[in-house]
């Protein structure tokens, strides 16, 4: 039987999405995540983006700072509940040893949970496969 959560699943399904984003560049990014447009001329298919010497524009990244947001305006329930289901999920924990997860996740805090979790770099699958694994 799942436990009874004081999180939604549904929160924490998106929070997967938004930190799944958060981790990954936009499809027109480059490896060096800066977005670079070229312009092909339709007459001789060449390349006619000149660069000029101004700097190119830096854009916040909006889904991480979404994430921030979202994860700093949990209680302290939900974000030992959070981290709970991580270990589960990176299997630190089995899912039978929820609530020994749980205790630890509040006994081990010692600053906030968004420092902690936007640390991790796989956080988007640990959350889905701590959900998975606890049956919700």
């Amino acid at each position: 039987m799942p436990p009874e959560l004081t999180i939604d699943p549904d929160t924490v399904r998106m929070l997967a999405q938004r930190a799944r984003a958060a981790g990954s560049p936009g499809e027109d990014a480059d490896l060096d995540g800066e977005v670079h447009e070229v312009e092909f001329s339709p007459d001789t298919l060449t390349d006619t983006h000149a660069h000029s010497e101004l700097a190119e524009e830096e854009t916040p990244d909006l889904y991480a700072e979404e994430l921030t947001e979202l994860l700093d305006d949990m209680n302290i329930d939900e974000a030992a509940e959070l981290v709970a289901i991580v270990w589960i999920g990176r299997g630190d924990y089995e899912a039978v040893d929820w609530r020994e997860a749980l205790a630890q996740a509040h006994a081990r805090r010692t600053g906030p949970t968004t420092a902690y979790l936007s640390r991790i770099p796989m956080l988007a699958d640990y959350l889905e496969a701590g959900l998975d694994a606890i049956g919700v």
